[in-house]
């Protein structure tokens, strides 16, 4: 039995800025259709105990949209569906980091 309500918690980046901020925000580059999305596609993979929602700014915004999983705390960078089925498939289901989209701690 764990002690984690939820196996896998995803932190959802939908902070938004007004235009032409400097530092941009994961708003403006589809981060709300993308975790709609993601939301959906979880749902449809019956993935247990895992929770997805929505987070205000998580301060990596040039690099955005982005978000974080929990427990172990890594960090995505994501630009499509097929990057949050990459996701979804082999991070949440298999267990393994999808490289190509891992942010790195100094980025």
């Amino acid at each position: 039995m764990s002690d984690h309500y939820y196996q896998a918690h995803v932190f959802v980046c939908q902070n938004e800025r007004p235009n032409g901020h400097e530092r941009g925000c994961c708003q403006s580059k589809g981060a709300t259709k993308l975790r709609n999305y993601m939301k959906v596609r979880a749902k449809e993979l019956g993935l247990p105990m895992t929770r997805i929602n929505t987070a205000g700014c998580l301060d990596r915004c040039e690099l955005g949209p982005v978000m974080v999983i929990y427990p172990e705390g890594t960090w995505y960078r994501y630009d499509s569906m097929e990057d949050i089925d990459a996701i979804l498939t082999d991070h949440l289901v298999g267990g393994q980091v999808v490289e190509r989209l891992r942010l790195a701690v100094d980025q």
